[in-house]
Order: structure tokens, then C-alpha cells, then sequence
């Protein structure tokens, strides 16, 4: 199986980052590379695109959570080094659907599925989960999807 697309181009973009000498861009773009290569050796696959977006959104997932943690603590300097590092990982993942875009394709799975209460929300969001991966936060869609369902 070929590279995949986003793969190739974090390599890409990873030489380019160490003859421009931008040490904080390649080392965040090594430690993405790093993460997709753990999975591929620990599960013996070669990741496509959708499973590298999966890994990129985790990981500004991660990030998120870092930068609230911080700043809950009042850790500026630690707030900023992990928004530079989230901002490099966005620069891969594809472009943020709006709220609206969002709220219909939660309305689409609801009616696909027949989901009345919140004993189908799991089938909602496994509807969801392929089309929003890396385009929306997973958790306000599931807020979004309860409030919905009526929880």
C-alpha cells in the first residue's frame, strides 16, 4: 500500500523545516511522524489518510487539553508553546466545519439512523464520527447530539 498523501507531505515538510532551521516546526512535525509511525509498527499497517487525520486530531485534542489545563494554572508560557504546537498540527487537519454545517449533518445522521432517545446516540455518532473526524471537536458534537436526543 502507498504512502498517504498527508504523510508525504509532513515528510515533505519536515525537510523543509530542517534546511530553514525552523527547530520548533520539525519538532512538532517529528513527534506527529512519530505518533503515526508507533501505530503503524504496533498494529504492522500502513496508515492512510483518514487514520492520519485521526492521529493529527488526537493529538490537537492533546493539545486543547493542555492549553486549559495551563491555563487554569496560570502557566502562560506553557500556554504558548502548546498553542504554537497546536497551531503547526491544524495546519494538517482539514478545514473546520461551521456550526451550521455541523448541525445539519447531525440532523442528516439523526433522521438516517431513526435515533429518537439517547439509547442511539452511539449510532449517531458512528454515522458522524467518519465525516467529522479532524473538521469538528468530537465533544461539543456530542453535546450537540445530546441536547438534540433530549438529554
Amino acid at each position: 500500500m502507498a504512502d498517504s498523501a498527508l504523510k508525504q507531505q509532513l515528510t515533505a515538510d519536515m525537510k523543509s523545516a530542517m534546511k530553514s532551521g525552523d527547530k520548533s516546526r520539525l519538532a512538532v512535525i517529528r513527534s506527529i511522524l512519530a505518533a503515526i509511525k508507533q501505530i503503524e509498527v504496533d498494529e504492522r499497517i500502513e496508515l492512510d489518510d483518514a487514520r492520519v487525520n485521526a492521529v493529527l486530531d488526537k493529538m490537537s485534542k492533546q493539545r486543547r487539553e493542555s492549553i486549559s489545563q495551563f491555563d487554569k494554572a496560570g502557566r502562560s508560557d506553557l500556554v504558548a508553546v502548546e498553542q504554537a504546537e497546536l497551531d503547526i498540527i491544524q495546519t494538517y487537519l482539514p478545514e473546520a466545519l461551521s456550526d451550521d454545517e455541523i448541525a445539519e449533518l447531525i440532523e442528516q445522521a439523526i433522521q438516517k439512523t431513526g435515533a429518537t432517545d439517547m439509547k442511539q446516540m452511539g449510532q449517531v455518532m458512528g454515522m458522524l464520527k467518519p465525516q467529522l473526524q479532524g473538521r469538528a471537536d468530537m465533544g461539543q458534537v456530542s453535546q450537540q447530539i445530546k441536547s438534540r436526543l433530549g438529554a
